[in-house]
């Protein structure tokens, strides 16, 4: 690179980190992450730094790995799985799109929304007169998620730039004030090594590590794009990768303050619904005056993540199933109405989806994939089918004997 190209990039590298550190932040903070956290809090009680350290573990770490995996493939997440064979390889991207699509995530993304801002907007109030309520909800948050993202050229810039900062200035909000009015903590009994447990693999429960792998290629996409031939594919990486540790820095933050929500001002809630739990505890933090920015939270971290769920998939329906013999716009509507089924089957359903096998027999297996694929460019580890295989083997028998 000449020293004139040197001296026109460089000015933009600290505004493409922050921008897309944030979107990677609001892409992966989505309708699980504010139910986890204050669950950790609730399981945590006096010891909620413990629940919160464990919690990190499986909720940013393993994430922050997943980014410097893609990194380490130029955010291909093809060429990722292909070390698999090429058949395992197909299969197992083909397993991930439906997970992170129709079957669980989008659709958790919009019965969590649903249940955690029904009592603030005024569709909310059909429920005990239209059954439909629910299908109307879905169908305008589907619908303003495509509106959203339709326009890929604009995707990163418009989290990164618009919604991010809401998102954080909403949660932030919730935090401080929590924090400033706290009291005495929920008194937990479980020992020092139940409440690790517990909260490690809570983390799984969020599904990041899979997140991280398919966002990041938009992430790097996104930095590839803006920088152009005028940088290097180090300088690139190496831009990834200060905005991947942005992204999950603010993430840790706003899991360790939510954390400490749940176990100051969740009293009383141990039997309330995992949907409403976000909800009930930020309203004792702000009141009812608070309901705005509740509600904002929860649409701008639901819509951010549906948001980058419906590219990854969307994209992959346009160039893989289709071949490009359709658009990326009707690849996407079609991803979307895929997800409605599921969007309107309430809560309860698309939690029941989200734990057993994908998470405990799954995730084990992607986290080995993505162990081996990171040794193998570090150190030039070559097995990668063996350790999965066997990684898959005695998860399936921990979960079948479980």
């Amino acid at each position: 690179m000449s020293n004139d190209q040197q001296s026109t990039a460089a000015p933009n590298r600290p505004y493409q980190i922050i921008t897309v550190g944030l979107a990677i932040f609001s892409m992966f903070f989505g309708a699980g992450n504010l139910i986890y956290p204050i669950a950790v809090g609730m399981r945590s009680g006096q010891h909620v730094l413990l629940g919160t350290l464990a919690f990190s573990i499986t909720a940013v770490l393993l994430p922050l790995v997943g980014i410097v995996g893609m990194i380490f493939f130029d955010g291909d997440y093809n060429r990722f799985f292909a070390r698999l064979g090429n058949v395992p390889g197909k299969l197992a991207i083909i397993s991930c799109m439906v997970i992170i699509g129709p079957l669980v995530a989008i659709p958790r993304i919009v019965t969590l929304s649903h249940v955690m801002v029904a009592p603030f907007i005024p569709i909310a109030f059909m429920q005990t007169v239209c059954p439909t309520s629910s299908f109307i909800f879905a169908l305008a948050f589907l619908g303003t998620t495509f509106a959203c993202t339709y326009k890929e050229s604009r995707f990163v810039d418009l989290l990164g730039i618009t919604i991010s900062p809401l998102l954080l200035a909403c949660l932030l909000a919730i935090i401080v004030i929590g924090l400033f009015t706290a009291s005495t903590p929920i008194s937990i009994d479980s020992s020092i090594a139940t409440i690790f447990a517990q909260n490690f693999l809570g983390g799984y429960e969020t599904l990041d590590l899979l997140g991280a792998i398919f966002f990041s290629s938009i992430a790097l996409g996104a930095i590839r794009k803006s920088t152009g031939p005028s940088a290097s594919r180090a300088q690139q990486a190496l831009t990834g990768l200060y905005a991947g540790i942005l992204g999950m820095v603010l993430l840790g933050l706003m899991y360790a303050g939510l954390s400490i929500q749940g176990a100051f001002h969740s009293h009383g809630l141990a039997g309330i619904n995992a949907g409403e739990m976000f909800r009930e505890v930020s309203l004792r933090v702000l009141g009812t005056a608070g309901g705005l920015v509740i509600a904002t939270a929860v649409l701008m971290a639901c819509l951010s993540t549906a948001m980058g769920l419906a590219t990854v998939v969307g994209e992959y329906v346009h160039k893989v199933i289709f071949k490009e013999r359709i658009c990326f716009v009707s690849s996407l509507i079609l991803t979307l109405a895929a997800c409605m089924p599921l969007s309107v089957a309430g809560l309860g359903k698309v939690l029941e989806l989200t734990a057993g096998p994908i998470v405990f027999v799954g995730y084990p297996v992607l986290i080995a994939l993505t162990v081996c694929n990171i040794t193998y460019k570090m150190t030039g580890f070559k097995p990668v089918k063996l350790p999965v295989a066997l990684t898959f083997a005695i998860a399936l028998a921990i979960y079948l004997v479980w």
